[in-house]
This record gives structure tokens, C-alpha cells and sequence, in this order.
């Protein structure tokens, strides 16, 4: 089989090598970096210095830094780079994947998303879209899907044990997915509720945010607790309001990503709240990663889809209002304890 993989940032970079290191699979793997300096960099050291280091690229591993067709110029060499592929994987952050799409919206062969997160909304009138919405928008024909899970880019480019989720409502998505990416260190399942893998995804993002603050903040591992669990009816609610289904927020995508992105210390999200609980600003938090923290990003968009469906979301609210310096990390933790009695339900 033949995979394009375009975005050389950890995730892209781990799941290329990941496929291509697939003894009996025999893929052509090849990935691409929009920054020609990075790619050289990947080709003459073998290593994804920026964002992977230490971790060797095989050999069969192709590296590509190819333009992107525009206006100004005819179709080049990027055209031809995915042509006679089997397999797209776009790995930009959620903010290049419309742009992403529109480059490939005559593309004939599977194509599917790393991103977890919601769109940022475009207009004051508009609100933020998670992936498939915004394909339906700017690629409607493409046969799409998204690939997500509980997954940290170091351990699948280390060859840790993982368990993945092809998601689309085209079978042949999920199919070609597994196939590509199925092998002794990387289970790939199939799932064909796109709503309810991607609202995953993007939603334990923003909880993952209020665990690492509720841990800064040293409140104790029952605290821990309650936070994922009322996190996951959180984000059951919203999944089930947009159409997804409740089992699926049981399964990898969803109480499984929220439990490691919410606890493991590879976690950017997780980070954030680690890092507003020291008392920095969310602008030094962010810019002490040095990567995307989709959460960051995501947070409002899903409390307005949210208040939108008329769901309720306290965790969220209350991520929200810390990202916006409306709340102090302890302020924010006494509105979540102070709130009233309730049963216990989603």
C-alpha cells in the first residue's frame, strides 16, 4: 500500500514510521513537511530533530517537502506525490485542516485526519465544527475519516503497545485504515460514529486541562476521580445532542483518550493545567510547550456548541473561564464544589 502522510509534527512523523516499520505489511510510506529546511533536516539526519528526537527514521521512510499548488503556480510536484496513492493521512493541527482538504478535494482514494479538536468558528455568527463537518463543507466528496485514540506519538514511534479507531461512515475508510496502520504494536479498530470518535477526541482535550489543574493544585486523587468521571458524562452529553452514540464514549475514544491525555505527563493539555496551577499565564503556559495544545483552542468552542444544544457542562465552563483569567485555579475548583445537589447521571 501506498501512504502519503502530510504533516511532519510528532503524531504524523510517529505513524509514518509506525507503518513503514510493518515487516509483513511492506507499505511505501512517505511524509511530507511543508518546511523544506525541516525536511532536509529529516532526510540528512534520519531524525525528526524538532519534534521526535532521538527516535530514528528508517530508511524506507520517504520524505518529501513538495509545494503546494496555488493560484501562482501550476500543479507540481505535490500533485504527484499523491498520485497513485493508496492511503492520505492529513496530520496538520485542527487550523490547517480546512486548507488541508481543499488541496485534496478531487482526491479519489481514502483520506483521513489526526486532529482531535473543534475548528475554531470563523465569523461571530458562526460556531466551530469538528473535523467531518468541516470535510462535509470543503471537500464533500471525498471519501473521509478521522484516526484517533488513546495515543502518544513517543510511545507509538517507540513501539509501545496501542489501540486505535478508524472512524468514517464509508467502510472502505475503515477498512483501508486498518490495513495500513494494523500490526503487532498498533490495534486498529473500526467505528463507523464519526460524531461520537471525533467529539471524543476533542472534548477530553478541555477536560485533560482541568485534571492537570486539579493535580497542580494537588487535590488528591479522589478529586482525580470525580473529574474524569463527571468529565465523561460531560462529554457524553454533547456527543449524544450532536448525534453520536453513548456506547461509543465508553470505548477508546472516549473514556480511554480522556484517561491518558487527563493523566499522562506527555499530555500538552495536561500541562496547561499543571502549569496555571504553578500561577503562570495561559501565555506562558502555551509557549513553554513549544506545540499545539488543541485544548487551548477547543475549550470555547465547546462550551458554545454546548450552550448552543442547551447542554450542560460545568467542567468545561469552568476550563473556559481560567483560559480567560475570569477565574483563579481555586476560584474555579469552589464553583465546581459549591454547585447543587443533583443525581448522578449524564
Amino acid at each position: 500500500m501506498k501512504i502519503i502522510v502530510l504533516g511532519a509534527g510528532a503524531w504524523g512523523t510517529a505513524l509514518a514510521l509506525s507503518a513503514c516499520s510493518n515487516p509483513a505489511a511492506r507499505h511505501t510510506v512517505t511524509l511530507w513537511a511543508r518546511d523544506a529546511a525541516q525536511a532536509a533536516v529529516m532526510q540528512a539526519r534520519r531524525e525528526n530533530v524538532r519534534y521526535l528526537p532521538g527516535i530514528n527514521l528508517p530508511p524506507a521512510l520517504g520524505i518529501s517537502s513538495a509545494r503546494l499548488s496555488d493560484a501562482s503556480a501550476p500543479p507540481d510536484s505535490f500533485d504527484r506525490l499523491i498520485d497513485g496513492a493508496d492511503l492520505v493521512i492529513v496530520a496538520t493541527p485542527m487550523a490547517g485542516l480546512r486548507a488541508m482538504l481543499a488541496h485534496l478535494s478531487a482526491c479519489r482514494v481514502p483520506v483521513a485526519w489526526l486532529c482531535k479538536g473543534f475548528e475554531v468558528a470563523r465569523s461571530s455568527e458562526t460556531l466551530g465544527l469538528l473535523a467531518h463537518e468541516v470535510q462535509a463543507q470543503e471537500a464533500p466528496d471525498l471519501m473521509a475519516g478521522g484516526l484517533s485514540g488513546p495515543s502518544f506519538a513517543l510511545e507509538v514511534a517507540q513501539g509501545q503497545p496501542t489501540a486505535l479507531v478508524a472512524a468514517s461512515v464509508h467502510a472502505v475508510v475503515r477498512d483501508t485504515l486498518v490495513a495500513a496502520f494494523h500490526s503487532p504494536t498498533l490495534r486498529v479498530y473500526a467505528n463507523d460514529d464519526i460524531v461520537g470518535v471525533e467529539v471524543g477526541g476533542a472534548v477530553k482535550n478541555v477536560l485533560a486541562i482541568a485534571v492537570g489543574l486539579c493535580d497542580g493544585l494537588n487535590l488528591g486523587l479522589n478529586a482525580r476521580a470525580a473529574l474524569i468521571t463527571r468529565g465523561l458524562a460531560e462529554m457524553t452529553r454533547l456527543g449524544v445532542a450532536l448525534g453520536a452514540r453513548a456506547e461509543t464514549f465508553m470505548g477508546l475514544s472516549g473514556l480511554g483518550d480522556l484517561v491518558l491525555t487527563a493523566t499522562g505527563d506527555l499530555s500538552r493539555n495536561r500541562q496547561i493545567g499543571l502549569a496555571l496551577a504553578r500561577g503562570q499565564t495561559l501565555q506562558q503556559a502555551v509557549d513553554s510547550l513549544g506545540h499545539v495544545a488543541e485544548g487551548v483552542y477547543s475549550a470555547r468552542t465547546v462550551v458554545q456548541r454546548a450552550a448552543y444544544l442547551g447542554v450542560e457542562m460545568p467542567i468545561a465552563q469552568a476550563v473556559v473561564a481560567l483560559l480567560d483569567a475570569q477565574m483563579k485555579p481555586a476560584e474555579a475548583v469552589a464553583a465546581l464544589m459549591g454547585r447543587d445537589p443533583a443525581n448522578e447521571q449524564l
